[in-house]
């Protein structure tokens, strides 16, 4: 009997140890705050290259996932944003924001995915899923 609950909890720790580290990037501040983010991520993506990304955007902090969006140094957020995504980072953006502004869900980049409320998206993937919740 010993035995067995020993396996059982050895077990549960190396899942515990083994677990993927799961991170969402609050971004609500604009252009400023998107181009640390993206510093910023893509460091933790190469010091972790297991971690789980999702960048939750609502508010100012859109703006660098509509088409055109530049960096404060001029330089296109277009190519970052494929990168990112392409090594497995989730852009998703506030329908509230996008209804507020009167803006197009087709103006977004197109590795943007669409949610009905950015703050709900925070607090779902914090609350249900074991999201770390980091604000640039």
């Amino acid at each position: 009997m010993f035995k067995r609950f020993l396996a059982l909890f050895l077990l549960a720790c190396s899942a515990t140890v083994w677990a993927q580290v799961k991170v969402v990037y609050h971004l609500s501040d604009g252009i400023p705050q998107a181009s640390r983010a993206m510093a910023n991520i893509r460091n933790h993506l190469n010091a972790e290259p297991g971690v789980k990304i999702v960048v939750v955007t609502h508010g100012a902090g859109i703006d660098f996932l509509l088409d055109g969006a530049r960096t404060p140094s001029d330089q296109p957020f277009a190519g970052a944003v494929s990168e990112l995504a392409g090594r497995g980072v989730e852009f998703r953006v506030c329908n509230n924001t996008l209804t507020s502004r009167n803006i197009s869900p087709d103006k977004l980049l197109m590795e943007s995915k669409v949610v009905p409320s950015g703050v709900a998206e925070v607090a779902r993937l914090q609350a249900k899923e074991g999201f770390v919740y980091l604000r640039p």
